[in-house]
């Protein structure tokens, strides 16, 4: 038995980790753009990156050098340092350097970036921010903040996960995102700090495993940035781990954010669940689930406040997977409109249908009717706003 509790601090809560994040011309207005975390001990680190084919050059530079251990990590915003070819490597090892020159105490930094593509890293600023930084300030909401890119706000979490011995250890992570995103790994920037023992050989997979059902199952508008990341820190400093604990606190930090990151999709107004039950399979499920998340036609709907159930039937009808009108069941928050073949959409039954829509987060639940496989995906609304922040991003 195990109980978690909400706390503050972010990636700072955990036993001997700090961060912080500061401004250093990146962006305009004196909006903070360069963060750190640091850990007072060398950590174990494993990450999964995007599934794009051209990846960023910090990510490429993270692989280069294999990193393995690390306690600093160093993160701007306004720029992506993608499709920059070796420079953008170059750059960030020079920056790096001169990380290490200025804070002896830094072993094995690693870089991550969000921001415009195809633009040369500003390096002379970062270097000359890196200045201002102290490695023992505990400022996770700076940190959050100075990662953003068009989010409204930052998104942190942490907790406190007490064992049955009386035992604990802590978690805290933060994540940016809002557009650029799409279920093919983890859409955005996420960074997890804890002090848990965990053995190193088991981090990666349950990183893999957390992320299939929380930042593979979202999406805002389809697509997949060239910077994703999602990165565990563990300094192991608390001395105590359990499997089953960490497992369900890694999922929870996780599954919170990613919930953050729809609710706070560029333009987003209302945060949907998308449950499929009744699959061939769980594969398939999933299939479906994301379908309907990345339709243009539901999503706009979804804005609309519009019940149109057609247009959730045809997406999964397209999605390619085993399904059959007979057999399917649609139905919004508690309102069937669809029943193995039956239409249930009399005036009525739109206008709950309706109600339901204008909530800010509802769920909209498809049952196949052909198997046990189930999934559920997050999605977004798209309106005019986020039209408007994306044919403005650049300027």
């Amino acid at each position: 038995m195990f109980t978690l509790m909400s706390i503050d601090g972010g990636v700072c809560a955990p036993n001997g980790f700090f961060a912080d994040g500061k401004s250093v011309g990146l962006k305009p207005d004196n909006q903070k753009d360069l963060a750190f975390i640091y850990s007072d001990t060398l950590c174990s680190v494993k990450a999964i990156f995007t599934t794009n084919k051209f990846q960023a050059a910090p990510i490429l530079h993270f692989k280069k050098h294999s990193v393995q251990k690390t306690n600093f990590v160093l993160i701007n915003s306004k720029n992506a340092n993608a499709m920059t070819g070796e420079k953008g490597i170059e750059d960030i090892e020079q920056i790096l350097e001169s990380a290490c020159n200025r804070f002896k105490d830094i072993q094995n930094p690693v870089m991550s970036s969000t921001g415009v593509i195809g633009v040369p890293l500003p390096k002379e600023k970062i270097i000359k921010g890196l200045e201002s930084f102290e490695l023992e300030k505990k400022d996770g909401n700076s940190a959050a903040t100075a990662i953003m890119t068009t989010d409204s706000y930052e998104k942190q979490i942490a907790f406190e996960v007490k064992l049955e011995s009386e035992e604990s250890f802590k978690i805290g992570a933060m994540a940016k995102g809002a557009g650029m995103i799409n279920p093919a790994m983890a859409t955005m920037l996420c960074f997890i700090t804890t002090d848990a023992a965990i053995p190193d050989d088991e981090m990666e997979k349950v990183l893999k495993i957390s992320a299939e059902v929380t930042f593979n199952a979202i999406s805002v508008d389809g697509d997949t940035s060239t910077n994703d990341t999602v990165m565990l820190l563990a300094n192991k400093k608390s001395g105590v781990y359990d499997k089953e604990a960490f497992s369900h606190a890694l999922e929870r930090v996780m599954h919170e954010l990613a919930l953050k990151i729809v609710s706070d999709g560029e333009g987003a107004t209302k945060c949907v669940a998308f449950k499929i039950t009744g699959a061939v399979n769980d594969e398939e499920a999933a299939i479906a689930a994301k379908a309907l998340t990345n339709s243009l036609l539901v999503k706009t709907a979804l804005y609309g406040e519009d019940p149109n159930w057609g247009r959730v039937a045809s997406t999964i009808g397209a999605s390619g997977i085993t399904c059959d009108p007979s057999t399917l069941t649609i139905t919004f928050g508690d309102v069937t409109v669809y029943n193995k073949g039956e239409i249930l959409f009399d005036e009525e039954m739109e206008n709950k249908a309706a109600k339901v829509m204008k909530k800010d987060a509802f769920s909209i639940h498809c049952d196949i009717g052909l198997g046990n496989g189930s999934f559920t995906a997050y999605g977004c609304d798209l309106g005019y706003e986020y039209v408007k922040i994306n044919a403005d991003y650049r300027t």
